[in-house]
């Protein structure tokens, strides 16, 4: 090696000591928010006490693979948020509700069956036939809101604190649009109601409504002190298991010929997912300082139905893992995961999808990773988290 090259090492060496301009481990805690894609442990400490042993997740076979034992996530073992904490070397993100961990270094407010739109919503539009709990968005964030005083003293204390926290708000805003087409709303109605939907999450983001129950002028995320927001689109809602079982019926032209999804389904999904990502961009321009990361759960969903074997699963990608139905997506009420005599797949780690409606621990991996490194994020969490050390 020439004098001139070891001066060239030597000097970017030097320079990258003195001039620390990229750090990557800027995160000491993860906050999230969401619904069944999401929860570590919410659900089920709302609805023992109601339903008794009937949540699923709080039962075997969920949990299987990485636990040995049920933790509340939809899954055989790690979903999309605890891939995430690992690789970030914060600890996975502990129930809000539960009380009895420390908050530190973040925690979870997700509820499976939460939505983005208030549970007035839904009592106005008599959609509320099934639902039990009034777990949306705004009740997630108000106890957000709770938490704080414990975690920061003052607004500049928050500022520092909450500046170094990851924030996953969702995913979110699939389950409005379920509960608005199994009560009774055809696709094109619920498609109306999109903008109502974003305009909701992103009001999650920054401030911008006033309660009048409350008399207040409400902060969200950024007025609170949050650089860093990941915003999870929906993934294809044609393509779960479980609508594909309730429409097994429909006609050979509801479906796409090269996923075999419902094409209406996925056409609102699709819809939701492109006014959001739009929506995160106009944000971006408005708050240039705060790192607003869109993540895909569509595209990586369809990568994997469409060459599964390239990613490792079987061949029949929509075929759920645990259940115990007599049809192709191995869907049938009467024998869903962890009900009596209802097993789980020899290896869940070569299936996509786990219980019908959730992923399977190598589904959230692929996920996460897509996320953390790209392809399947607008920017890659990673490639966001470094960013000049002037923005802290």
């Amino acid at each position: 090696m020439s004098f001139t090259t070891l001066f060239l090492v030597f000097s970017i060496f030097h320079f990258a000591k003195a001039l620390p301009l990229f750090r990557i481990n800027q995160v000491d805690s993860i906050f999230s928010f969401g619904n069944s894609f999401t929860d570590t442990g919410n659900f089920e400490l709302l609805a023992t006490p109601v339903l008794g042993d009937l949540p699923p997740s709080n039962k075997l076979p969920y949990g299987e693979t990485f636990f040995q034992r049920p933790t509340g996530r939809n899954s055989d073992g790690r979903i999309v948020l605890d891939f995430i904490a690992e690789e970030l070397g914060v600890p996975f993100v502990p129930p809000y509700l539960p009380q009895n961990d420390s908050f530190t270094y973040g925690a979870n407010f997700a509820v499976v069956g939460a939505a983005a739109m208030d549970f007035a919503f839904f009592v106005q539009n008599n959609l509320t036939n099934g639902l039990i709990f009034n777990c949306s968005l705004s009740l997630q964030l108000s106890w957000f809101e709770e938490l704080i005083p414990s975690l920061c003293n003052s607004p500049k204390e928050c500022r520092k604190y909450f500046g170094r926290s990851l924030f996953v708000l969702g995913e979110i805003g699939g389950n409005d649009y379920s509960y608005m087409i199994t009560f009774g709303w055809s696709v094109a109605k619920a498609m109306t109601y999109v903008p109502r939907v974003i305009k909701k999450i992103s009001s999650a983001i920054e401030a911008g409504l006033f309660n009048f129950n409350m008399f207040l002028f409400e902060r969200r995320l950024i007025q609170h002190g949050a650089m860093t927001i990941v915003v999870p689109g929906n993934w294809p809602a044609g393509c779960v298991p479980i609508n594909l079982y309730l429409n097994m019926n429909a006609s050979s032209d509801a479906y796409e010929p090269n996923t075999q999804c419902l094409k209406e389904l996925n056409k609102l999904s699709k819809l939701h997912n492109t006014q959001l990502h739009m929506e995160i961009r106009r944000l971006r321009l408005k708050h240039p300082r705060v790192r607003l990361i869109y993540t895909d759960f569509y595209t990586p969903v369809i990568d994997f139905i469409l060459s599964p074997q390239q990613y490792g699963f079987i061949e029949t990608p929509l075929r759920a893992c645990c259940g115990n139905g007599d049809n192709e997506y191995n869907i049938d009420y009467a024998h869903m995961c962890a009900m009596p005599n209802v097993s789980s797949c020899e290896d869940p780690s070569t299936y996509l999808n786990w219980d019908g409606g959730h992923f399977t621990e190598t589904a959230n991996k692929l996920i996460a990773s897509g996320w953390l490194r790209g392809p399947y994020a607008d920017p890659p969490i990673l490639h966001a988290l470094q960013e000049y050390s002037a923005y802290e």
